[in-house]
């Protein structure tokens, strides 16, 4: 896989450097690396989906959820926009996908979720999903599977700048600033990303029903109200500052710091009466991540070091006004995570049939949970909820061969050390076979065991932590075929087709206690299985016209198979809360000389709010189809580079939920001028 980027990054470059003749000449260069790149021994039986740059560069306003909504068949839980967004991968829960970001978790020690409406997608130059058995080569507890983000050097020589600004519908405006600097050997890039907006979009409250009387104090009408998503504003300020240095002798250094602050107000629910002056309800997070990397390539061998330092700090507070007029503090919770990571690769190729694969990653997590209004009354000195350190240590190798042209086979072996417990042993064992050379047709299948430890707040939340929980582990079997290639000059197109099963045992849920509060339990067996598809298409037209589509489907049965935890459980048999059976995304591409037109469009089928899959008002949230469409001018200029772009997010204005209560907007715009002047 190293290589393969190494290579996909040198061909890109060279065409902002050739001349019209040597561009040509190297096309058929780009042919011939695009045939043997076909089959990569890192990729044996692996069933992954590539995010490429057309969907993570649409807008400045997208996060990294806005694309894997579009982009992928992956369900991202929304709370509302500009809120918590969490994935399910394969019908599991959001801390059952690793997230990584140039090879360092992003997975919160406490909550083991990632949320993605945090990440800038212009934040992310790759990203790439690995589903199920896919993953453990790469991280260990991807019940689901693993989402891999990286950033990566440019062809830059010398100075550039570009400039976004953004202006949409709720007082929105987005601003992003990317300056880049390119010498023989370095390579820095700044990027620098603000997001702001009141956030007060209109919606049918369908939750709430006002009645109409006549002069007799009758109810003659009913109706749904119209309201404002009232609270709502944010404030989301990125900065992300790198550098690449390499030789001729195969060392590569690249150094990364990235900064978030984010102050965001937590929107009332639909089914809140209150005035919304009379609350505060408010989440605000700061973190800085850094990381460094030292890759040296010798002639048969990839080694690879790395260490990065995490810090977060997250407040919430809720503030709420008795009648008095001055607001008191209900809650003002407070947190801090350090973790230090560390990690060393090792590749090594025997001739064109063997290779080897060693890793050793480490993490070292401090967390403190606290309440700061309790700490202030008890004289600084209290903490209430929890000070806990845990270190990770997790071992692979791997092992692949390919015994002839056209067969692969790849074995992992993966031990994990989570504090004082050692898991046991986790493989993956995969397998490819080349069916026809004709259409690189490919058949695919692996096996995989997994295990996840429960997060910190699973085990010392105060109050409900539950320290004597199991880990959870499970099984997943995938079985697929794909082909893609050139059918006609100029027309490529691509497909896959994956059939999946997973079992999954002590799945760990949150359920009320006697004492008025919750606690984690092992509960569940959860049978997840379902089919994923995936299609795209590649076209020049001629005349400089050039199409691209993209599509992805899913369909995910995920029940839970388990034993009734009381008489009145009607879970068992049931699909999982929050996961949608089906869902689609599509986008497509028209071009032609400087213009190009985008369409996006989702769907998911309906989602079920209780375990119980009960039919009732709230029981269930309808299904939804989305779809966005974008048309954007470049303009050269002697002196800069022109881009202006148009959105219209939720085109048909669908009334949808993503969450109970949560409301959505409709129809609403966005508009862009890019700037890169030419030195």
């Amino acid at each position: 896989m190293v290589v393969a980027v190494v290579l996909a990054f040198g061909i890109l470059a060279l065409p902002a450097t050739l001349s019209a003749q040597a561009t040509a000449t190297r096309h058929y260069d780009i042919d011939a690396v695009d045939i043997l790149a076909n089959r990569p021994m890192c990729q044996i039986g692996v069933s992954k989906t590539t995010i490429d740059s057309m969907q993570l560069r649409r807008s400045v306003s997208l996060s990294m959820a806005d694309v894997l909504t579009f982009g992928s068949s992956i369900f991202v839980k929304s709370y509302g926009r500009a809120t918590l967004s969490t994935v399910s991968f394969r019908g599991t829960s959001p801390s059952h996908t690793a997230v990584t970001w140039n090879g360092m978790k992003l997975n919160s020690p406490m909550l083991g979720m990632v949320d993605f409406s945090l990440i800038p997608a212009y934040f992310v130059d790759s990203a790439e999903i690995l589903h199920g058995s896919s993953s453990v080569s790469h991280s260990a507890g991807a019940l689901g599977g693993a989402i891999l983000l990286g950033s990566a050097p440019t062809d830059v020589k010398g100075l550039e700048l570009s400039y976004t600004q953004g202006v949409g519908s709720f007082r929105t405006f987005d601003e992003y600033l990317r300056l880049l600097w390119g010498g023989q050997r370095w390579q820095l890039s700044t990027r620098i990303s603000v997001a702001s907006s009141p956030n007060d979009f209109k919606y049918i409250n369908r939750d709430k029903r006002l009645n109409i009387y006549d002069e007799d104090m009758n109810i003659v009408e009913q109706y749904y109200p119209e309201e404002r998503n009232k609270s709502g504003s944010y404030l989301d300020i990125n900065v992300l500052q790198e550098a690449w240095w390499h030789n001729d002798r195969g060392d590569r250094v690249s150094l990364g710091a990235w900064y978030l602050h984010s102050n965001r107000e937590l929107a009332l629910l639909t089914t809140d009466y209150g005035d919304d002056s009379a609350y505060d309800n408010r989440q605000r997070e700061h973190t800085l991540r850094a990381v460094a990397s030292w890759r040296h390539r010798g002639a048969e061998y990839l080694l690879d070091l790395s260490g990065g330092y995490t810090h977060t700090t997250q407040n919430y507070d809720y503030k709420s006004d008795p009648g008095s007029g001055i607001m008191a503090t209900m809650t003002a919770s407070e947190s801090h995570i350090n973790t230090i990571y560390g990690e060393a690769k090792v590749e090594y190729y025997v001739a064109n049939s063997w290779q080897f694969t060693g890793s050793l990653t480490a993490h070292q997590h401090f967390v403190e949970s606290r309440d700061r209004a309790l700490r202030l009354q008890q004289g600084g000195t209290a903490i209430v909820g929890y000070r806990q350190a845990r270190f990770e240590l997790s071992a692979a190798a791997t092992v692949r061969y390919r015994p002839q042209e056209r067969v692969g086979l790849s074995l992992t072996l993966r031990e994990e050390l989570v504090g004082s417990k050692l898991s046991p042993l986790v493989p993956a064992f995969m397998a490819d076979v080349q069916i026809s050379k004709r259409g690189n047709v490919i058949a695919k299948a692996s096996v995989s065991r997994n295990y996840r430890y429960p997060t910190l707040n699973d085990l010392y939340f105060m109050p409900g932590g539950n320290p004597d929980l199991r880990s959870e582990r499970g099984w997943s079997y995938d079985i697929g075929i794909e082909s893609g290639g050139d059918i006609v000059e100029g027309v490529r197109l691509q497909g896959s087709a994956t059939w999946f099963d997973s079992r999954i045992s002590d799945w760990i849920l949150w359920l009320p206690t006697t004492k008025g509060f919750f606690s984690p339990r092992n509960v569940k067996d959860v049978h997840s299985y379902g089919v994923e598809l995936k299609a795209s298409a590649k076209a020049k037209l001629g005349r400089g016209w050039s199409l691209r589509l993209d599509g992805n489907y899913s369909y995910t049965p995920s029940v839970n198979v388990g034993e009734p935890i009381s008489a009145a459980d009607r879970s068992v048999g049931k699909q999982l809360p929050y996961v949608p059976r089906h869902s689609a995304s599509v986008t497509g591409q028209l071009a032609w000389r400087g213009w190009a037109f985008s369409y996006m469009w989702c769907h998911y089928s309906e989602r079920y709010t209780m375990s119980s899959n009960d039919l009732t008002l709230t029981g269930r949230l309808p299904k939804y189809y989305m779809s966005n469409i974008a048309l954007e001018k470049s303009v050269e200029l002697s002196w800069a580079e022109l881009c202006f772009k148009g959105l219209v997010n939720n085109l048909f204005d669908e009334e949808y939920l993503s969450v109970l209560s949560r409301p959505m907007p409709g129809i609403n715009f966005e508009i862009f001028v890019s700037i890169t002047p030419k030195w």
